[in-house]
């Protein structure tokens, strides 16, 4: 399988046990001009998940992005992301309004960042990276 190239228009790889990640990828109306989406759980068994991981994407870093012809993680993903969305209602509209300014995306990810690793830790839930490390030792 060439995972090079995703299989779908657009595959965002998010962290599939964060609450706030699931509610965020779940509520986005992309612009039906970007083509076929696919979300895939960064937690996942999948194949594409591996493949972004073993070339230095770190996805407790953040989401990825992966269109036919870049790659954009984190910060640049969101960025991405709410250049792209449909803008109707108010959850796209505050999106592309913080989003679609990149210094804004750069200053406010970190922030997001920490609030979801606070958030995991208050579930008990570990990092994604400790996730796939405990699946591939048992």
């Amino acid at each position: 399988m060439d995972t090079s190239q995703p299989a779908v228009d657009v595959l965002i790889i998010y962290d599939g046990e964060c609450t706030f990640c699931n509610a965020y990828t779940k509520r986005l109306t992309l612009q039906q001009s970007v083509g076929e989406v696919e979300l895939l759980s960064a937690r996942s068994d999948d194949v594409r998940v591996q493949h972004y991981v073993d070339r230095g994407y770190d996805l407790d870093e953040g989401m990825l992005v992966v269109t036919h012809n870049e790659i954009y993680a984190g910060a640049a993903a969101m960025h991405w992301l709410s250049l792209h969305t449909s803008g109707a209602g108010f959850f796209e509209a505050m999106h592309g309004f913080i989003f679609k300014r990149r210094w804004l995306a750069n200053w406010l990810y970190p922030l997001l960042k920490l609030g979801r690793r606070i958030w995991l830790a208050l579930r008990g839930r570990v990092l994604i990276a400790q996730s796939r490390a405990m699946k591939n030792s048992s």
